[in-house]
């Protein structure tokens, strides 16, 4: 996982909701109605942050980072620049989020969860390319999971506590060890069923 340094950052008043704060900082227009801040928490002033989300203490968001409506972001989160996260997504507490991924709509990421972005890293390497990863609707990846680059997860799959995952995981697959292997299918709410529910199974 590599990054540059961050550029120059607001650091937002709270816990709060964004009006009580707004008026005070000349950038504060990435600050939206109805939000919680923890003081704590680093904020670009370059960064989107949608409507009634919560980011708890010592998160950083980055530059150019996007991140819906009615999110949750836990403590201590690290969400990269140009990141983009998506509607209703709750992400626990010590997850990092690197430059190259995409998160869609209702993802849940569990704690301590990291994603990489390089597949060949090396300190020394200049040149190095992002290996972009993309996480689609209703997924869930459960706490200590390493997301290895360059895959898709696919709407509403379910990843087990611990994995490392390292090939695409097809839609509603459960997937579970190092490396992460295909063990069974879940329905929308999570739940064991027999066979690949269809996207419009609303069980």
């Amino acid at each position: 996982m590599k990054e540059t340094e961050p550029t120059q950052s607001l650091t937002v008043f709270g816990p709060t909701i964004a009006e009580d704060f707004a008026d005070k900082r000349v950038h504060s227009n990435n600050i939206t109605d109805n939000q919680m801040i923890d003081k704590t928490a680093t904020i670009d002033e370059n960064a989107i942050i949608g409507k009634n989300c919560n980011i708890w203490i010592n998160t950083q968001v980055r530059e150019n980072a996007r991140i819906g409506n009615h999110c949750t972001i836990g403590k201590d989160v690290y969400i990269d620049h140009d990141v983009t996260i998506g509607n209703g997504c709750k992400i626990q507490n010590s997850a990092s989020i690197f430059y190259g991924v995409t998160i869609h709509d209702e993802v849940f990421i569990g704690p301590h969860v990291c994603f990489t972005n390089d597949k060949v890293p090396r300190a020394f390497n200049q040149e190095w390319q992002i290996s972009p990863t993309v996480v689609l609707t209703g997924a869930s990846i459960g706490a200590n999971t390493t997301i290895i680059c360059g895959i898709t997860i696919g709407e509403y799959a379910m990843i087990a506590a611990g994995s490392v995952v390292t090939h695409d995981v097809a839609p509603f697959s459960l997937v579970i060890g190092n490396p992460a292997r295909h063990i069974g299918y879940v329905n929308k709410a999570g739940h064991r069923v027999n066979c690949q529910p269809c996207s419009n199974d609303k069980r």
